[in-house]
């Protein structure tokens, strides 16, 4: 708060000034800124849908839903972004009375306003002009060449969707056609209709086949046999045989028995898909039968043929030569004829085996085909319905909007707003105030903690701040503490003369009250001290303890204060007899007398302040020893350092800095003295 008041007293003729300019400025604002009202209308977005309801196929359905009012994209912010685009404000503008004002559609468009309506399907459109008529008539205009926008938004969306949409659907149609055509095809050179009963089918068709395959093969190996044990019998070969019986040439023999191999195999496939009961296969029996007949009939004509064969039975019963040269020929007929059966059935068996390992990679093949034209299909159910949705709701993108509430003006005028201004004032006198006053400490500011880094000087006290100036001769219990150690610390400095000047840079920095402290503390400690008014020009001590008055003019005997404390008070005197005095040794004369006759330990001396007067630097170069006093956000950092300089160049010993106005944090730690004070 301290440092708020001295800040304000410092600059309060520049706070004053710049005030004064802003509300000036808020005054000529509020009376001479252009006046505007303001028009508004309502307009509606209809829920409208042509209940399109398509079924694409693979691709799902494709529905018309309502107009969805998302926060994202909302058909609200689509048509509020038309009503003040620049094509629909460029035509309002061209039948405005007050066109010739705006350069630009942008200046002109700040003019118009319109806001998609939370939670509902409405447009709020604001509208302002320099006079009510104007407003409502630039609002009528707005929403007529608005809806006039719409329209041919709409038709040239229309003309859009219909040459996209043709071009499209030829595309599709063609890849529709292709995909069915490709399907077909495959689908026919495959043979694959229904691939799960097919390829039951062929598996049970091969273990039928294959199971006959096996019988034939036993059939033919029996045979085999047969005719292997009659040829060891008679000792000829099935070809010898043959020969024998000149059957080799017989083309009707050749015949027959390339027909029974014929018959053998068609019975053995027909019996893998028929019972024997069936008359399939009983006509394949009887036809097998009758070429056996016929072959053992050519076999007994050709060896009744043959001389010299012995056709007859022995007397054991034994077959004759004739009798097993026939069967080992019927043997050998029957074995080839098996065998030519069997390995017809493994080549269907080998067949099918192939067909069934085609089929999943047919299957995969149609299914891939499938999908093709399922989407083929799709996409032209797709644009088919589209189409039709294009031709049947012409307000699927742009809806006819509708006036909800006509044009209305507001009788007051919308601008200038008088409170807005005040409060744009309040806040630029505040701000510029607070611009002003770091812009002003930036050129002159205060000390600060930071400064006192940059001396190179011991900082002896932290005085803390004071609650009432010090007045009696005994310092608040909270100060006394820190006086006491300022006074420890200057009894053990070698100072010359044990003299000490207490100073500071200008007025308010309490260097009185540090002086009067500083002796209390030091008679505390024994000593015998004696405090000089120094400050002859303002005599500040010698008035706060009442001796000013009391004294005579040319007096210069010291007063008793307290036992072992006395003060040396003066009166105001004028300037020039104040630095004729100090600079000719009056004061250092003066002062070594009363010091040399009282007896004294300490002489303390409380002068005027260095920066603002000429003989405290002369007085402190008669003392030596000075004591400099600072305050913290009170004190101007220049002076002090012009004070420092100062001291220096008159060869002055500054022992440190007292800092004054401290705040700290010692009632916890602070004794409570229960000695009356000593009252002067």
């Amino acid at each position: 708060m301290n440092k708020i008041n001295t800040i304000a007293q410092r600059y309060w003729k520049h706070l004053l000034l710049l005030n004064g300019i802003l509300l000036a400025a808020a005054i000529a604002s509020a009376k001479f800124s252009p006046r505007s009202w303001t028009a508004s209308t309502q307009l509606i977005l209809p829920n409208t849908t042509s209940n399109l309801d398509a079924n694409l196929g693979t691709l799902g359905n494709l529905k018309d839903s309502s107009i969805d009012f998302s926060n994202e994209v909302s058909p609200l912010k689509t048509q509020a972004s038309i009503i003040i685009s620049n094509n629909v404000l460029t035509t309002v503008l061209a039948s405005d009375p007050e066109k010739s004002k705006f350069q630009s559609i942008d200046s002109y468009k700040k003019l118009f306003k319109a806001t998609p309506v939370d939670q509902s399907t409405t447009i709020w459109v604001e509208v302002k002009g320099s006079a009510p008529d104007l407003a409502r008539q630039r609002t009528e205009t707005l929403v007529k060449v608005y809806q006039q926008r719409l329209n041919q938004l709409r038709k040239d969306e229309a003309i859009a969707r219909e040459q996209f949409s043709g071009s499209e659907l030829a595309i599709s149609r063609q890849n529709l056609s292709q995909a069915q055509i490709a399907l077909a095809a495959f689908t026919k050179s495959s043979g694959l209709v229904n691939s799960e009963e097919q390829t039951k089918g062929i598996v049970s068709t091969i273990a039928t086949l294959t199971e006959a395959q096996a019988k034939a093969v036993a059939q033919a190996q029996s045979s085999q046999a047969l005719a292997e044990t009659l040829s060891t019998r008679i000792s000829l070969t099935p070809d010898q045989a043959i020969k024998s019986l000149g059957l080799g040439e017989n083309q009707d023999y050749q015949f027959t028995r390339q027909k029974l191999a014929e018959i053998e195999t068609t019975l053995v496939q027909t019996q893998a898909l028929f019972t024997d009961d069936h008359p399939a296969v009983q006509t394949l029996l009887l036809q097998r039968d009758e070429l056996r007949r016929q072959i053992e009939q050519y076999v007994a004509q050709a060896a009744a043929n043959t001389m010299g064969v012995d056709t007859t039975v022995g007397s054991n019963g034994a077959e004759g030569r004739i009798v097993l040269i026939q069967r080992l020929v019927i043997a050998e007929s029957e074995s080839k004829a098996q065998q030519s059966q069997a390995d017809q059935l493994q080549s269907q068996v080998d067949k099918l085996s192939g067909s069934l390992r085609s089929i999943p990679a047919n299957q995969s093949r149609i299914l891939e085909l499938q999908r093709q034209y399922d989407i083929a299909e799709g996409v032209y159910k797709g644009l088919i319905a589209q189409v039709q949705q294009a031709k049947v709701s012409a307000f699927s993108s742009y809806p006819n909007v509708q006036i909800l509430d006509q044009p209305t003006v507001n009788p007051k005028p919308t601008t200038p707003k008088r409170s807005m201004i005040a409060l744009g004032g309040i806040l630029s006198s505040v701000f510029g105030s607070l611009a002003l006053v770091l812009f002003l400490e930036s050129r002159n500011p205060l000390l600060k903690p930071k400064d006192l880094e940059g001396m190179e000087l011991p900082v002896l006290v932290r005085i803390p701040r004071f609650k009432q100036p010090l007045m009696t001769l005994r310092p608040e219990a909270e100060t006394e503490v820190e006086l006491q150690r300022l006074a420890s610390a200057i009894s053990l400095m070698p100072l010359e003369n044990r003299r000490l000047m207490v100073s500071s840079s200008t007025f308010g920095e309490g260097k009185t009250t540090v002086t009067l402290g500083l002796a209390i503390a030091l008679i505390d400690l024994g000593f015998r001290v004696l405090i000089v008014d120094g400050d002859f020009r303002k005599a500040e001590l010698s008035q706060r303890l009442g001796y000013s008055r009391k004294m005579a003019a040319n007096s210069i005997e010291p007063i008793q204060l307290r036992p072992n404390l006395d003060l040396l008070p003066t009166l105001p005197r004028a300037d020039g007899r104040i630095v004729e005095f100090v600079a000719r040794g009056g004061f250092e004369r003066s002062l070594s007398t009363i010091q040399t006759s009282g007896n004294y330990d300490y002489v303390i001396v409380d002068s005027a302040p260095v920066g603002l007067t000429s003989e405290s630097a002369l007085m402190a170069a008669a003392l030596s020893n000075v004591l400099v006093v600072v305050r913290l956000g009170i004190s101007d950092r220049y002076m002090v350092h012009e004070t420092l300089e100062q001291l220096t160049r008159h060869k002055a010993r500054i022992i440190g800095l007292a800092i004054n106005d401290v705040e700290m944090r010692t009632e916890g730690y602070i004794y409570k003295r229960e000695n009356s004070q000593i009252n002067s």
